[in-house]
């Protein structure tokens, strides 16, 4: 899994899977605010426990966040209807913002140049119709063959991805920065990069992950 050579990556693989918040676009911190936002009524503290717990599941869908917000730190039950309003708030504190963020250091250059010679595809915990407009928004559509968000996970994004397109899993790469795009990319067999902003402290991954502080690198 770790025996890979980053330089000129897209040459070297039939297919490249990309996460799609603080891989190809800067949005973490817009997430990390908005998940906040949320929850400031119940003060700095559980403020605080959002963030953190945010950060620390990366990849991971909202919805599943919620449950944990919910249940674990306010000790309230998610009735569908609460899940449903939290949905619409967080949506409405984010998709203007994503479609607004810049591009993750060389992930303009490494679409704009690989798009119509390797298949390119986003694997995403965001939910799915959401994820779709935002790409389309961004004017991103037409770099991907297909762009799946939640309530898929990684893994099963991605084995599908190879089922259908006859891919060898050893053929492709995952490029993600959280804990779920790595297990996603194990669970499925193909090989994986991670993005890590700030090594060695936003560093999610098991030791000897190979990791990188941008997409410059995947580039030339």
């Amino acid at each position: 899994m770790n025996e890979i050579e980053t330089t000129g990556i897209a040459k070297k693989y039939d297919a490249i899977v990309f996460d799609f918040d603080g891989v190809l676009v800067e949005s973490v911190d817009v997430k990390t605010q908005a998940f906040g936002a949320l929850y400031a009524e119940y003060g700095d503290r559980i403020v605080e426990q959002v963030k953190a717990y945010h950060l620390l599941h990366g990849g991971v869908s909202r919805f599943e966040k919620f449950r944990y917000y919910q249940e674990v730190l306010l000790g309230k039950d998610l009735t569908k209807e609460e899940e449903m309003r939290l949905g619409d708030l967080f949506s409405q504190y984010v998709e203007d913002a994503v479609v607004d963020a810049v591009y993750v250091l060389g992930a303009y250059e490494l679409l704009e140049r690989n798009y119509q010679s390797t298949p390119l595809f986003v694997a995403s915990g965001t939910p799915d119709q959401e994820l779709k407009r935002i790409v389309s928004r961004r004017n991103m559509a037409h770099y991907f063959v297909s762009v799946h968000g939640s309530p898929a996970k990684k893994g099963d994004i991605i084995q599908d991805i190879l089922s259908k397109y006859d891919f060898e899993p050893d053929r492709v790469l995952m490029v993600g920065d959280a804990i779920a795009d790595y297990e996603g990319a194990i669970a499925a067999g193909v090989k994986f990069v991670g993005r890590v902003m700030q090594y060695p402290e936003t560093y999610p991954f098991p030791t000897g992950t190979i990791v990188l502080p941008d997409l410059v690198e995947l580039v030339t």
